[in-house]
């Protein structure tokens, strides 16, 4: 085995990936930006949620919102529901896990307010409980997932936004769902900032 080819493989792999999916995500990505530029301006709020590497994704996005992405601008309001422990494993203990992700959404969640649920199978069980509390709750959700979607795909309402990285291989999924993120944040800045570059 040639580790220089086998990480080469890799590097062109992603990149044909993020390639294939352009023509599938772009519009979408730039109705789930509206969708989020919509909630934002309207003093609402995104939630975000995912398990293991989307967990992470969830905390980058809510980062990039709260603090900056590229462009000095004022603080946004989201929220990472995968950070705090004494939520997730006191209600991972009353409820299961299955509710660490709906019960917050019940409690943070507001009309008009956006759930950015992110799920690489598309059948993460408690990104489908939050999905289904927003849903209570009158938000919309804009879903990333991978594959053909899984369950999430199956369940969301019409006027909710289905980002379905089309490949099978996670660690793809995962890097295009980072891609998108950055295409999320960047999109909501320029819609609020007017960037013309």
């Amino acid at each position: 085995m040639d580790l220089i080819d086998r990480i080469s493989q890799h590097f062109q792999d992603s990149a044909q990936t993020k390639l294939d999916a352009v023509e599938l995500l772009a519009a979408p990505i730039a109705g789930a930006v509206e969708t989020m530029v919509g909630c934002l301006v309207n003093n609402g709020r995104i939630l975000a949620c995912g398990n293991g590497g989307s967990a992470g994704d969830a905390q980058h996005f809510a980062a990039e919102l709260v603090g900056r992405f590229e462009a000095e601008r004022q603080a946004l309001a989201a929220i990472a529901l995968t950070t705090d422990t004494s939520i997730l494993t006191a209600v991972g203990n009353d409820y299961g896990f299955d509710q660490v992700f709906s019960r917050q959404v019940r409690a943070l969640g507001q009309p008009g307010d956006v759930l950015l649920a992110i799920s690489t199978s598309g059948n993460s069980a408690n990104v489908i409980e939050a999905i289904r509390a927003a849903h209570e709750q009158d938000m919309r959700v804009v879903a990333l997932t991978g594959r053909g979607g899984g369950r999430i795909g199956e369940m969301l309402a019409d006027d909710d936004i289905h980002l379905c990285v089309p490949v099978e291989r996670t660690a793809r999924i995962q890097e295009t769902h980072l891609l998108t993120i950055h295409c999320l944040c960047d999109g909501i800045d320029c819609l609020l900032l007017g960037v013309e570059e």
